[in-house]
């Protein structure tokens, strides 16, 4: 079939990645975790004590940052390499969570990615997920989702998400969090998250994952069989 790019964007804590990447899975299709991307680059600067408020050293950090992926895991996913060396579970600690949407905002860390994400989905066949995936990343693809949920249930996912992961963490820290980056993401001057004139509405608030990963599979499929030649 015709291959496509499905751009998903939206807010934290509604299930956007996981969903992303069951989709991919079922497309077999590439996931692209742009989110990943930006908490490795956010680590690195907390971890070598770079002001990402101060633009000189801004670009002297980010040619020496490397962000890959590593091979499929049994779970469709694939964890994230910085330099080399795996920080998926670092990259997914409160202490990136209350900084990425910060380091985000800055356009040269922008322009440093999104120059890497455009050349991942040159070939089509990805699944991209963000928050300027379908406005600006690729807003030539074919199928945009834009996903939403209900503030407390996004915060009660992401405290499971943490518990999970042996963080222990408040329900009101979290809501506080997502809803600071809420605030950054949306209002920051270079690609804020919106959705996109064309995009498609996703409320995952009552939906289970199965059930958001078969609506955007479903979605992905009619664009598949209308491109075909």
């Amino acid at each position: 079939m015709h291959k496509i790019t499905v751009a998903i964007d939206g807010y934290s804590g509604c299930g956007k990645s996981t969903t992303a990447r069951l989709v991919a899975d079922a497309l077999q299709y590439t996931y692209l975790d742009t989110g990943a991307m930006y908490r490795a680059v956010t680590h690195y600067f907390l971890e070598n004590h770079v002001d990402w408020n101060d633009a000189d050293a801004v670009a002297a950090a980010l040619p020496r940052i490397r962000v890959s992926f590593g091979e499929r895991r049994a779970d469709g996913g694939r964890d994230t390499l910085l330099n080399g060396a795996n920080v998926e579970d670092a990259i997914r600690s409160m202490a990136v969570s209350s900084k990425v949407s910060e380091v985000s905002a800055v356009p040269a860390v922008r322009r440093f990615l999104v120059a890497q994400q455009q050349q991942i989905g040159q070939a089509k066949g990805v699944v991209a997920e963000g928050r300027d995936m379908g406005t600006h990343v690729f807003p030539e693809a074919e199928l945009k989702v834009f996903v939403t949920a209900d503030m407390d249930v996004r915060a009660e996912r992401r405290q499971a998400e943490l518990q999970a992961k042996g963080q222990d963490v408040s329900l009101q820290e979290i809501r506080d969090n997502l809803t600071h980056r809420d605030r950054i993401d949306t209002s920051r001057d270079d690609t804020p998250l919106r959705q996109a004139d064309d995009a498609e509405v996703l409320d995952t608030t009552h939906l289970t994952i199965p059930q958001q990963v078969a609506w955007v599979v479903e979605r992905a499929r009619t664009r598949m069989h209308d491109g075909k030649e």
